[in-house]
């Protein structure tokens, strides 16, 4: 029998605004946990997003509803760390504690969208992601399937793996994109028909849109 690389849990991490959470959110990662075989996802709400406007809905808005929106799916829970930071959430500086916690052999996966993917290279720290974590990527609508310049496209194409199974084997430094569905929901959509008056509950779970409705989020 030849020897194969141990294999371990793959521990993933979606972080986000979450200004609200909603199904553009949920349904592909919940894709992407059959295709590759997640058994936990773990949500990471963004406190300060330094590359985006500030979010309307408090941090502990924002947390309820991430906990109202994974209620009762043991596929998915919530660490609130970023929230209690008072400083921009750095992608990188979450990811160094997370590996210091879960020991150097850990199988670790960040998952983003193909939006992140085609600017990650502005990110703090970008080049250091990968000897943390491994990326996983989900489809997009409407954004390009190739990055900027030659020379990224090469440092994607020299980590991407084809076989997600490869991903437990080893701790990190694997891209992986995933054949995930093409949801064309965003925030800033429901954020808009909140301000409109229009209905959302298409668009995200009935929970929180109910605490939406209650806390007066999202009006005029």
């Amino acid at each position: 029998m030849p020897n194969k690389s141990p294999t371990r849990t793959l521990h993933a991490l979606f972080g986000g605004t979450f200004d609200p959470i909603h199904y553009g959110h949920l349904k592909p990662v919940e894709a992407l946990a059959q295709e590759v075989g997640l058994q936990q996802i773990i949500l990471l709400p963004n406190n300060v997003p330094p590359h985006r406007p500030q979010p309307e809905a408090n941090a502990q808005q924002r947390l309820k509803m991430v906990e109202l929106a994974i209620a009762g799916n043991p596929l998915f829970s919530v660490d609130s760390r970023e929230l209690l930071r008072d400083s921009p959430s750095f992608t990188v500086d979450t990811l160094e504690l997370l590996r210091k916690e879960r020991g150097a052999k850990q199988p670790l996966a960040f998952i983003i969208g193909q939006d992140s993917l085609l600017s990650l290279h502005k990110w703090h720290r970008w080049e250091s992601l990968l000897e943390m974590c491994h990326l996983l990527v989900c489809a997009r609508p409407g954004y390009a399937q190739t990055l900027d310049t030659a020379e990224l496209q090469q440092w994607l194409e020299a980590h991407q793996v084809l076989d997600p199974q490869l991903l437990s084997t080893r701790p990190h430094g694997a891209i992986y994109l995933a054949n995930t569905p093409l949801l064309n929901i965003s925030a800033t959509d429901i954020r808009q028909r909140r301000h409109n008056g229009e209905n959302c509950d298409d668009l995200l779970p009935r929970a929180v849109q109910r605490y939406i409705e209650l806390q007066g989020l999202y009006r005029g």
